[in-house]
């Protein structure tokens, strides 16, 4: 969304948090040049909503500072990143291994790039400003986590439900990793009687619309030069040897469709050819690119808790997943009268495997993905059985990951990622 709205304009979110557009302290050496939405605590939501200067929170995204070249640790006016989550509840050290999962709003195309389309890459995983410190998809994991990392306990882990749109997860390096990159290509066939013609009236000089101001229909005149040189393209083609094979493919194409008409038959135009004169057309046929494909990513995790705080992680991280998976309430747009007409877009995870306190030194890189689907087997061992406070005894958690957009080659030459990239 732009952010075209005047100094001092008012917005409230969906939990209530109020926010005014203004000024914030810039970072040292750069210059407070960009509006930024700043939380603010001294003014009630009853009061924002009243005011002449409200803006509908749907109408709002964050902005950051410019230029580019700016230091992560300057960004400012970000999605916080609120809590963590993690399972194993135990003490993670510099050389563990994991999988983190943030998770942040989804923002439409529309607001990363200005138009209806991506036009290049615009989903990767990125920068949050933490109420820890600053932390992105494929860079060093913020100070505090490196402190929770480096500690014998686990401490500072959330003991509530993670707010929408924001929180880490830290689970197990799951037991199958693996990506998978691909592109669909199709065949193309096209014989060389219908290349001919097809040449021969893109040869013919294009008619110039443009220098006839007068032409009142430029797209019938357009039409009309053109069928008049595909006749003479045809003439052409039905004169000398040449002709007379034309003349013999389309004649038998007519025959072979109207020997199919009685009974509805199967002769085909290459089948007369070829029980005729043992031949066929040449096809000239060609592997051809045909589109990008989406990556998907399944992950099975089994959970086995060995006390209550292990318990409580773990149903935490399933009551996250599944609330951030499920689409939002919206608003009713300007039908005062219809409640919730629309659905929101659920929350957007990014996935990064680390290994303690930074990203793994060589496995792939995801881009923002949705979760698509999960499953939990409460029975993990086959049979029901609960602890005394009825947490099961074993679980299996399952979640189906998807990209939001394809992998392009540019993706690659950021001097950001590491390992086998993407």
């Amino acid at each position: 969304m732009n952010n075209n709205y005047p100094q001092g304009s008012l917005t409230v979110d969906n939990n209530g948090q109020v926010y005014i557009l203004m000024y914030p302290p810039a970072p040292s050496g750069q210059s407070g040049s960009i509006l930024t939405w700043t939380p603010t605590s001294s003014i009630s939501k009853e009061t924002a909503k009243k005011s002449s200067n409200y803006v509908d929170w749907s109408n709002v995204v964050y902005k950051r500072y410019e230029p580019s070249d700016i230091s992560p640790t300057d960004v400012v006016g970000e999605k916080k990143l609120g809590e963590i989550l993690r399972y194993p509840y135990e003490a993670l050290t510099e050389l563990t291994d994991y999988l983190k999962i943030d998770i942040r709003d989804y923002v439409p195309t529309k607001n990363l790039s200005g138009s209806l389309t991506a036009n290049g890459s615009i989903r990767k995983n990125t920068k949050f400003e933490s109420e820890r410190g600053q932390t992105t998809g494929r860079a060093l994991i913020n100070s505090q986590v490196n402190e929770i990392i480096s500690k014998t306990s686990p401490t500072g882990l959330s003991r509530k439900k993670l707010e929408m749109g924001k929180g880490t997860i830290l689970l197990p390096m799951p037991s199958n990793i693996q990506d998978g990159n691909s592109v669909t290509y199709s065949e193309g066939n096209l014989d060389g009687l219908t290349s001919s013609v097809y040449g021969s009236i893109v040869g013919q000089r294009k008619p110039n619309v443009a220098a006839n101001q007068n032409i009142k229909n430029p797209l019938n005149e357009v039409l009309s030069k053109l069928t008049t040189r595909a006749g003479d393209v045809a003439e052409t083609l039905f004169s000398g040897s040449k002709g007379e094979a034309f003349k013999n493919i389309i004649v038998s194409d007519i025959f072979a469709q109207a020997a199919n008409i009685p009974i509805g038959g199967s002769l085909t135009r290459d089948a007369i050819f070829a029980r005729t004169t043992g031949q066929i057309l040449n096809q000239n046929v060609e592997l051809l690119f045909n589109g990008v494909t989406l990556r998907s990513f399944k992950f099975s995790f089994k959970m086995t808790p060995r006390n209550e705080n292990e318990a409580q992680q773990i149903k935490l991280i399933i009551n996250t997943f599944k609330q951030n998976m499920a689409p939002q309430l919206g608003g009713s747009g300007d039908v005062k009268d219809v409640p919730n007409l629309f659905l929101e877009t659920p929350n957007v995870f990014e996935l990064t495997y680390m290994q303690g306190g930074g990203p793994h030194p060589f496995l792939h890189s995801f881009k923002q993905c949705v979760l698509t689907d999960m499953s939990v087997n409460y029975t993990g061992e086959g049979v029901y059985s609960v602890y005394n406070d009825s947490t099961p005894v074993s679980m299996v958690l399952e979640l189906g990951f998807k990209e939001l957009e394809p992998i392009y080659d540019l993706d690659y030459d950021d001097s950001a990622s590491i390992g086998v990239g993407y």
